[in-house]
């Protein structure tokens, strides 16, 4: 969907990408019928052909509420992920949490996320590479904050 080549650290995501076998909305409001306190989640990817929506949302808590936070973010999109299905009317959309530690501690739990969404098992390297750079860039500029 994206011929850009550019490296991920430059890289600005368009808010819809779409071609005639998907749809990827990122950081967008899904529009239902009824009012659901969890409407937004990162990225909403659609496959057109197999009717199959992703709800996925990243997370990068803190070491200590890694655990909470793998327990309650499945369970939080989920009425959104049902009236998707009836709205859209496709055939499953399921919540996939990508959680990683802002320490770079990697959950068990996250080397499923990249599996159920067919991406290639160590994924999660590049992931923690991200998260670590990004802790270090925070670090960096509270350190240099005057």
């Amino acid at each position: 969907m994206i011929d850009d080549k550019s490296p991920r650290y430059k890289y600005t995501p368009a808010n819809v990408l779409d071609n005639e076998n998907f749809k990827l909305y990122w950081n967008r409001s899904i529009l239902t019928d009824k009012i659901i306190p969890f409407h937004r989640p990162d990225i909403t990817f659609m496959n057109k052909k197999t009717k199959n929506t992703f709800l996925i949302d990243i997370v990068v808590p803190n070491t200590h509420n890694l655990a909470k936070t793998i327990t309650d973010k499945p369970n939080k999109y989920q009425e959104l992920a049902n009236e998707i299905c009836a709205i859209w009317k496709q055939k499953a959309a399921q919540v996939i949490p990508i959680v990683i530690s802002s320490t770079g501690v990697i959950p068990k739990s996250l080397s499923r996320s990249p599996t159920r969404l067919n991406l290639h098992p160590n994924t999660y390297k590049q992931l923690q590479k991200s998260v670590n750079l990004g802790t270090c860039s925070i670090v960096r500029n509270f350190s240099n904050y005057k």
